[in-house]
């Protein structure tokens, strides 16, 4: 890979080192001009005609994101955040009383909310499936609740917001197809880090974030959904893009995936989106993959040799997501330090609100989250590693 450009094309690198791309990566260059263009033609135009006027570069977000994860344009929706892309996908499953979804110990607690209101409402069961010795989802026991219960959904996500394993998603696929069972996957730490390819995976529907590994813009995210799955399923709530008005009486929903989208959108976003996915896929997924582990297997090794740190990842293959504690200081503390003026360092703090399950599993509360990307460096790492070896006693 082109690492020069790569940082040529990220300003802020020249001013701090950004370990934080598991919250939201620094956007590229042509990102933020694609957007800043975009917002200066609402200026001068207005922003519905500045829209049209945009219509055909809209049109190719949809092929680009079907590109970067081998699906097809109409099985696609973007959608303002991945949260309401995934929440559009779920509530519209017709799950019925009895029904069981299986989930990993490692899912984020946004989308176990949702499990629990439908047990609630509907009186479906929400299922954990065990982990293995690596600490991800045991393909055993997995195959076990699906002879055994009644599944209807198996959901979770590719990799967790607290670090942790990259789930085994084909074996996974490949074992909710050969039952039968729905397959729902939150990708947002992965897109963009790692190849995806719906149809390897098997999964019937997908939900991912702009903001994280793909360098895109806050506030916008997709959805896939299967084309043969699609129009069964009814959106919780339509208005006059998801559906048309036909008479008085009647109205039709759309046949292709945007039936999941609202009729408002921030256009800038959408194309600074679009923007991010194509400058993805020039860069290649696959390098980006190579060397986002090269880089975090290096920080690793050097955390392990730190005195008082202790390495918290699991798994059998480990992300760009590096998680750790301290024997003195808070993961508070040391991403207080670490973002000191004169340090510029950005890590964050995982709780165990966002990741009950696991973090409960594992006697944690907290633990120092640091996220690498393709254009951080070894010497930026050395960099971080000196300045937690400096840490104060508390």
């Amino acid at each position: 890979m082109n690492i020069e450009q790569l940082r040529a094309d990220t300003p802020a690198v020249a001013q701090l080192i950004h370990f934080n791309n598991a919250g939201a990566a620094l956007m590229p260059a042509p990102v933020i001009e694609t957007m800043t263009r975009h917002i200066q033609l609402e200026a001068s135009l207005g922003g519905y005609e500045a829209a049209g006027q945009c219509a055909a570069e809209l049109e190719n977000v949809y092929g680009a994101i079907g590109r970067l994860i081998n699906a097809q344009p109409d099985e696609i929706a973007v959608i303002e955040n991945a949260t309401r892309a995934w929440d559009m996908a779920f509530y519209s499953l017709p799950l019925q009383p009895g029904d069981v979804v299986l989930t990993s110990s490692t899912e984020y607690a946004g989308n176990y909310i949702p499990y629990l209101q439908m047990q609630q409402q509907r009186g479906i069961k929400v299922r954990v499936i065990a982990n293995d010795e690596h600490g991800q989802v045991s393909l055993p026991a997995l195959k076990t609740l699906l002879e055994e219960e009644r599944v209807a959904l198996i959901s979770l996500p590719v990799i967790a917001t607290n670090g942790g394993p990259v789930q085994p998603i084909e074996q996974i696929g490949a074992l909710a197809r050969a039952a039968g069972v729905l397959f729902l996957l939150d990708a947002c730490q992965a897109v963009g880090q790692m190849p995806i390819d719906v149809h390897k995976i098997g999964c019937h529907m997908l939900a991912a974030t702009s903001r994280k590994y793909l360098r895109g813009p806050r506030g916008m995210g997709f959805l896939y959904v299967e084309r043969s799955l699609c129009q069964n399923l009814e959106p919780v709530f339509l208005d006059l893009h998801a559906a048309s008005l036909q008479t008085s009486n009647t109205y039709m929903i759309r046949a292709d995936a945007r039936r999941f989208e609202n009729w408002e959108c921030n256009v800038a976003a959408k194309l600074g989106l679009g923007c991010a996915v194509e400058y993805a896929l020039a860069q290649g997924i696959e390098p980006m993959w190579l060397r986002i582990q090269h880089l975090a297997g290096y920080l690793r090794q050097c955390l392990a040799d730190l005195a008082g740190v202790t390495l918290r990842d699991t798994g059998s293959l480990t992300s760009g997501i590096v998680t750790f504690t301290h024997q003195r200081n808070s993961a508070t503390q040391i991403q207080q330090w670490l973002a000191a003026q004169d340090k510029r360092i950005n890590v964050t703090t995982s709780t165990f609100r966002s990741t009950l399950l696991d973090m409960q599993h594992r006697g944690l509360r907290e633990v120092s989250r640091a996220s690498l990307h393709a254009y951080n460096t070894e010497t930026e790492i050395d960099t971080m590693i000196a300045a937690l070896d400096g840490l104060p006693s508390v």
